[in-house]
């Protein structure tokens, strides 16, 4: 269901399964390099060592013989520990050193949400599962990704020690400095933007943790979602907030009160992620507007509307809603809206031809003799809006593409990589649009980092790089007008 991810540099065959400083949003269960160490409840602590040992493993699981249900983690460390320190029996029962009831996670939930799960709960393994219960594999922190570089695990810990938004503020202060400082010293485009998403997860479920408890929310299953470059794992240095909320009403006739009690909630979420630089919404497109915090069959029914009737300004305004993910709550709510959600768009080609359409509108600034267009009119002369006509095109085509071939991912490089192989493209292909995409990426993070006007954030003026750059920036056009030739051509435009 979930397509492979791979880092900035990674090998040009796509074959990369996960970066080294952020986690893809590939299934869990392609990240795992080996069948499992597995031990039942009777074995003894000797031979679970002896195991670990002989197979260079880290940890085993304890499974029921009969059933392969994971009833306990036991890691070298924990045997050691007890062993040395606290009388362990080295022929007693493994079953009584174990860890029960061990941090479990679907086997294709995406990498990116073990990460935030595994910081905020402080473990080190995730035991992954199949649909029936049954054990499907082991994984650790170091086959997810390389979070411990750059200090990110002393940010996470000022994040879940906050006690309150002004705490929460500084310490999402601190994360931008530190990125900016990896970015200075050559993280790859793709590693910072998840590297940053990762904690800037946690930044969201503290500060929705911490507001919760102020609000007597009512008892049903609830989940908050998040849209736009946030969904797509792409925040960079200069972002505002696109969230909502969705929830199980017991009674559906209780779906308009459940929604009034979670709204003061959601507003004052939305405030404090503006106090913690997440920019409010200028389009409203958040989880404090009664609009976007709905029902699972409100939203049903409204990404029914999108595409059953596809005018053009709404789904000129729909488009980052197809790029959600779940970040606190009930998480099950999203993926089943997800799983509903991912075979229908083919159904409606309709509604593709029309996204299409819309997405040609934001050509590339490349003319058709080789030269830039610029589109900063008199008020910004000779510059170049590098969201709108530079990384739009791919993020747009990306989109379609996966919603036309049922891709979960929302990541644009993901998107780009699982629908070159179902679309045929070589490798080679697929690599030159991906790493088109993360060059336009970095000229906008550098422009972010270097000015203090939302205006300005986005445009750069081509005459201000050197020669190489101008013409690095020339070839990722490029790419993107071979990405909207596609379009054209699939829809008949």
């Amino acid at each position: 269901m979930y397509d492979q991810a791979t880092m900035d540099g990674a090998a040009r065959d796509g074959s990369e399964l996960y970066s080294f400083f952020g986690a893809s949003e590939g299934p869990l269960r392609a990240l795992a390099r080996r069948p499992p160490l597995t031990v039942t409840p009777s074995t003894s602590v000797r031979d679970a060592m002896l195991k670990m040992n002989q197979l260079r493993g880290d940890a085993v699981v304890v499974i029921d013989a009969a059933t392969r249900l994971p009833l306990g983690i036991v890691t070298l460390t924990d045997l050691v520990y007890a062993i040395a320190f606290e009388g362990g029996e080295l022929d007693g029962p493994v079953a009584v050193l174990m860890t029960g009831a061990p941090f479990t996670l679907p086997a294709d939930a995406p990498a990116h949400r073990a990460t935030v799960l595994m910081i905020k709960r402080h473990v080190r393994h995730v035991v992954l599962v199949e649909p029936d219960g049954q054990l499907c594999n082991l994984i650790s922190r170091t086959d997810l990704f390389g979070l411990r570089g750059g200090g990110a695990e002393a940010l996470a810990e000022a994040v879940m020690t906050a006690v309150d938004v002004k705490a929460m503020a500084t310490a999402a202060t601190a994360i931008r400095q530190r990125g900016a400082e990896l970015f200075a010293a050559g993280m790859g485009v793709e590693g910072i933007c998840q590297w940053m998403s990762a904690l800037n997860d946690i930044v969201v479920i503290r500060i929705i943790e911490l507001i919760e408890d102020e609000f007597d929310l009512p008892p049903v299953p609830w989940c908050w979602l998040v849209f736009g470059s946030e969904g797509r794992l792409e925040q960079t240095f200069s972002t505002d907030q696109d969230n909502g909320i969705i929830f199980v009403p017991g009674d559906a006739a209780d779906t308009d009160a459940v929604r009034e009690s979670f709204l003061p909630f959601a507003k004052a979420v939305n405030m404090g992620l503006d106090a913690c630089g997440f920019r409010l919404c200028k389009g409203n497109i958040m989880a404090g507007n009664p609009s976007w915090c709905l029902s699972g069959d409100e939203w049903k029914k409204r990404f029914s509307t999108w595409m059953e009737t596809p005018e053009p300004v709404a789904i000129l305004n729909s488009t980052i809603f197809f790029d959600f993910r779940p970040i606190y709550g009930n998480y099950d709510l999203v993926d089943n809206l997800r799983n509903w959600l991912v075979p229908l768009p083919a159904r409606y080609p309709r509604f593709l031809r029309t996204m299409a359409d819309e997405a040609l509108t934001c050509a590339p600034s490349l003319g058709w003799a080789g030269g830039f267009v610029f589109d900063g009119g008199r008020k910004y002369p000779h510059t170049i809006d590098l969201k709108l006509h530079g990384s739009r095109p791919f993020v747009d085509a990306a989109r379609i593409w996966s919603l036309t071939h049922g891709v979960w991912a929302t990541n644009t490089g993901d998107r780009l990589r699982a629908v070159g192989r179902k679309e045929g493209l070589k490798p080679e292909e697929t690599a030159a649009e991906v790493e088109a995409f993360y060059l336009i990426q970095r000229f906008r993070i550098q422009k972010q980092l270097s000015v203090d006007s939302p205006d300005l954030v986005n445009r750069i003026d081509p005459d201000n790089l050197n020669e190489l750059n101008r013409l690095m920036l020339k070839e990722a056009f490029k790419q993107a007008k071979k990405l909207q030739l596609r379009l054209k051509l699939e829809h008949g435009l």
